[in-house]
């Protein structure tokens, strides 16, 4: 069975192959280590003049990975941590993002920026944290981040291929997770209507009449499908999945479709509950429907502890879905 990391692996394997404006920078990431999480193994091997092993400065790294663009490179850039993603935030935000618009749409930056995001290894407060929606609403700039459903491999090359900056999120604990396949495992119930084809969302349909709208990406989906399971099997309660690869620009009309039938919303994410995903989420649903309940599940506003009992409870569980949607429901 595929698991994410051999797909993702896969797919920069095959960018490389096939396109040979693709270069990959970052640090460590040459064999025989192949990066932190073991992303990049194989490639400098393969491709030694195109995999380029750089200093320990992530906003270099992007800086770099900007010119190639500039030039008609196609620079796939690791930041080893998403918790460093602050360092890049200037070369993304300030250059990669607006070069477009200013000038004229003479040039475009098409750079990925890969980074693992979340918590759960115990890794404390600088390694452990969900950043991503410090970049959401970013004009310019893409934020993708893969689950088990969809073909991660198919959302990198989607990555790459696009001609604007895209910030691609990968939840460390996905790396070791099975692709799922619909209509089997805990997905047997579920009937599974794709929307979209670059960066897919997916709507997971309640067998029975749906009361609930789950809205989550990345990992969050693992936790939501176990809560989704536990209301099913204990309180007799049928949900909808609305499970987000792109988490920015905001395309939500699945998730809007959805709650006309439900009327109740429910977001999940790792990151800290205030100014959040679900936030923006919620206030846009609110704005297009008259008639619309709500809760966030979310990490608390705290840093992530060390030990692991903080951990797990500063950050979301399948329980605090549970109860989150019980409250909701009643």
């Amino acid at each position: 069975m595929a698991i994410v990391l051999d797909r993702l692996n896969y797919a920069l394997h095959h960018a490389m192959e096939t396109d040979e404006r693709v270069y990959i920078l970052g640090e460590d990431i040459l064999d025989p280590y192949g990066g932190a999480f073991k992303v990049t193994r194989g490639l400098s091997t393969k491709f030694p003049e195109r995999v380029l092993t750089t200093p320990i400065s992530e906003a270099a790294i992007v800086g770099v990975a900007n010119g190639m663009a500039l030039r008609g490179l196609r620079p796939i850039a690791e930041i080893m941590f998403g918790d460093f993603t602050t360092l890049v935030a200037d070369q993304l935000v300030n250059h990669a993002s607006k070069f477009r618009w200013m000038y004229n749409d003479q040039v475009r930056v098409p750079i990925v920026i890969r980074s693992p995001m979340g918590g759960r290894r115990g890794y404390g407060p600088t390694h452990s944290q969900s950043l991503e929606k410090m970049f959401l609403g970013v004009p310019g700039l893409k934020v993708v981040a893969p689950n088990t459903l969809g073909d991660p491999a198919k959302l990198l090359a989607s990555a790459i291929a696009d001609d604007d900056p895209v910030m691609f999120i990968e939840h460390k604990l996905l790396y070791p997770r099975t692709l799922l396949e619909p209509g089997k495992g805990d997905l047997i119930d579920f009937q599974v209507e794709e929307t979209g084809s670059a960066f897919p969302a997916f709507t997971l349909h309640s067998p029975g009449s749906a009361r609930l709208t789950i809205a989550c990406y990345g990992y969050n989906f693992e936790l939501a499908r176990a809560a989704a399971l536990d209301l099913l099997i204990d309180y007799e309660i049928f949900t909808e999945i609305i499970l987000f690869s792109q988490l920015s620009p905001f395309e939500l009309e699945p998730l809007f479709s959805s709650l006309v039938s439900t009327g109740n919303l429910l977001t999940v994410e790792e990151g800290t509950l205030s100014l959040g995903w679900g936030a923006e989420l919620t206030a846009r649903s609110a704005e297009k429907m008259d008639k619309l309940r709500v809760r966030r599940v979310a990490a608390l506003d705290l840093p992530i502890g060390n030990a692991k009992s903080l951990e797990d409870i500063i950050l979301p569980s399948v329980q605090d879905i549970v109860t989150a949607a019980l409250s909701l429901i009643s």
